[in-house]
């Protein structure tokens, strides 16, 4: 988890002043991992803690809140939640004010009670400072350590139909991903989309590869089949991390022997995944953005399993 600099500043914008509880600790079974973090206004909230009880008590406490507090919950005997560990929770007021103190890649502060920053925490931001290496969210020696949230996944999604529109809709409260989204005309797009995602109209679509990270992670979903096998063979020229098209077995057969007759070997064709999502929920727009976004969590899972392997 990752302190969401930008969802903080939204949000004292609007409300003036905001309230941040975010799980400090934790002992035994708890509904959220440390760092998941909510944000209190007053008449609303976004974000979640987790486990009902102990959100809705937060929650009314952080209205009601003349200081910052560090408060640890056991959540069967005080809250009656079948989770059996304990929660510590910071909650932090902010306004404009405050919100200029969050600066660098790690948010590094006390917690009430806490003394002066201990060498422990001393090292983590220099870790962070010089070898990039990001600490993970901790309450250490009573300071409150985050990293800031940064993209690190970046989708271009080609189509801003029924399809697009609710893959877009379920992808974009993830975490850590940032999307453009192309389509042939500004009217294909809806009127408001998420913050993270970037719209991009163009008549001719596959002539902005070149503005596209050889990293990326594509899905191709257009209206139109010509479209939709222009943008495989660019993305075949340009590369790729990941690239799905939407189709059926017949397409994707017809798809393979034209790209081959365009030149591309089997192995690269093969990146290509179609059909995207998991044909067994249906064709439903939902149903193909739900398989969608579960390929997408657990492509994630198996890159940190390898990252601790590694």
């Amino acid at each position: 988890m990752a302190f969401e600099r930008e969802d903080l500043t939204r949000a004292v914008q609007a409300h003036g002043r905001v309230v941040r509880v975010v799980v400090a600790d934790l002992r035994g079974s708890a509904p959220r991992e440390v760092g998941a973090a909510m944000l209190v206004w007053d008449g609303g909230q976004s974000g979640t803690i987790g486990g009902g009880a102990l959100e809705y008590e937060a929650a009314r406490t952080a209205r009601t809140l003349a200081a910052d507090s560090l408060t640890t919950h056991p959540l069967g005997p005080s809250l009656g939640q079948c989770c059996g560990g304990s929660v510590t929770l910071l909650a932090e007021i902010y306004n404009d004010r405050r919100l200029k103190s969050l600066e660098g890649s790690v948010i590094a502060r006390p917690a009430p009670g806490a003394g002066e920053m201990p060498l422990a925490v001393k090292r983590l931001l220099a870790q962070a400072r010089g070898a990039g290496t990001m600490p993970e969210a901790q309450l250490l020696q009573g300071w409150m350590i985050e990293p800031v949230a940064q993209p690190d996944r970046t989708f271009w999604i080609w189509g801003a139909g029924h399809v697009g529109r609710a893959i877009v809709n379920v992808l974009a409260p993830l975490p850590g991903l940032q999307i453009t989204w192309v389509d042939t005309a500004p009217d294909r797009f809806p009127a408001v989309h998420p913050q993270n995602v970037t719209t991009l109209p163009a008549a001719d679509p596959a002539r902005l590869f070149p503005h596209a990270p050889v990293g990326a992670e594509h899905l191709i979903l257009t209206y139109s089949h010509t479209l939709d096998l222009a943008l495989c063979h660019g993305l075949l020229g340009h590369g790729f991390t990941s690239a799905g098209l939407i189709g059926s077995a017949t397409k994707w057969a017809r798809f393979r022997h034209r790209l081959a007759q365009l030149g591309h070997a089997p192995d690269q064709i093969a990146r290509i995944r179609c059909p995207i999502g998991n044909p067994a929920l249906g064709k439903h727009p939902q149903a193909i953005a739900v398989g969608v976004a579960a390929e997408v969590l657990q492509s994630a899972r198996d890159h940190q399993k390898r990252t601790r392997l590694a």
